[in-house]
């Protein structure tokens, strides 16, 4: 029995799920990914497919590993086959994660205007539209870049963590940066929704979602692997045409 590897490697540290089917075996994240590490998931679970996405210029020698353990491997790249349309007008720029989680919400979305909301150091917007069109999205500050920034460019404004009390309105300054910082997101979230038809879904994913999602009022879909689902589904939709 075969499994798909799919590998989403950050700026700062690397996914790897394995799957089975559209089921969700094991997701391992690894703050350097090495070949050694590869080999010992192929050797639990020996991998029939895999692909390999990446938002920096390196992965090489991961690649070369992977096409040598399994025989299908896919790198993720803008002119990758996919389940859904790229209505971005320069796909070339568009970041292949945030493909991945269109991706990933496509299949739940049935037929629905859809919301993919990756919130991280970055919060990507990204509109689906129920025809399986990529329409476009927005990038915003994260909730810690928001904070980063108050501290950065101002000259007595102290820098605090996402972590704390978070009321309505702030009794004191740090209250206040963190209160404005995550109400910000959570307003943007809600204008966002607004801007869409009739009954839109909102996806949720990413690092800092554990943050913001117990706050929002909206109704919600929470996928810590959201971009690993898209992955998945990109492989299958290769794999099967």
């Amino acid at each position: 029995m075969g499994y798909n590897f799919t590998i989403d490697q950050g700026n700062t540290a690397a996914k790897v799920a394995v799957w089975h089917n559209d089921r969700i075996l094991e997701v391992d994240c690894y703050r350097r990914l090495t070949t050694a590490h590869i080999q010992s998931l192929a050797r639990k679970y020996p991998p029939s497919a895999a692909i390999y996405c990446t938002v920096t210029c390196k992965g090489g020698e991961i690649v070369g590993e992977l096409k040598r353990l399994c025989p299908c491997v896919y790198t993720m790249m803008a002119s990758t086959p996919l389940p859904v349309k790229i209505g971005y007008r320069t796909p070339a720029t568009l970041g292949l994660d945030r493909i991945a989680a269109v991706v990933g919400a496509y299949t739940s979305a049935a037929g629905k205007w859809a919301l993919v909301v990756d919130i991280g150091t970055a919060i990507t917007y990204d509109v689906l539209s129920p025809e399986g069109v990529f329409i476009g999205g927005n990038i915003a500050p994260g909730v810690f870049m928001r904070l980063e920034a108050l501290n950065h460019y101002t000259a007595r404004l102290p820098l605090v963590e996402t972590g704390g009390e978070c009321p309505e309105w702030g009794y004191d300054t740090e209250t206040a940066l963190r209160s404005g910082a995550i109400s910000g997101v959570i307003a943007e979230l809600d204008l966002y929704r607004r801007r869409l038809p009739g009954e839109a879904m909102v996806f949720l994913t990413g690092g800092a979602v554990d943050l913001i999602a117990p706050r929002v009022e909206l109704p919600v879909t929470v996928d810590h692997h959201l971009v690993q689902k898209g992955l998945n589904s990109i492989i299958n939709y290769n794999e099967n045409k």
